[in-house]
């Protein structure tokens, strides 16, 4: 882990993030918290690292997401030598799941 951005002010952070107990809550916070630029990088970033961890080619995902060539480097060097955080991510989101944020059914407890 990168001990550069340990600190109180991150921690607090993180655990504001991890009190939130809906969706609409996440949207709620985040709207407050960042400007709709900051909250579509970082969401294209996971989008990003998904469609990497999909396999795809940077010329469909620059197609698909609208996302530079460095971006999806440094998302790639991430995936590789980073703290493996997309792929924890990735195997607890719901597998029915796709990158529009579409499930087609509801949310079921403990899926």
């Amino acid at each position: 882990m990168n001990e550069n951005i340990r600190s109180s002010s991150v921690e607090f952070l993180f655990r504001a993030i991890m009190s939130l107990e809906s969706l609409e809550e996440c949207y709620d916070f985040f709207e407050d918290l960042c400007t709709v630029q900051e909250l579509k990088s970082i969401s294209q970033r996971i989008v990003v690292a998904k469609m990497l961890s999909d396999k795809k080619v940077y010329s469909d995902i620059v197609k698909e997401t609208g996302a530079s060539t460095a971006t999806i480097s440094r998302v790639n060097r991430s995936l590789i030598y980073g703290n493996d955080s997309f792929q924890k991510v990735f195997t607890r989101l719901p597998r029915r799941w796709d990158q529009s944020g579409e499930t087609g059914e509801e949310e079921v407890a403990g899926e």
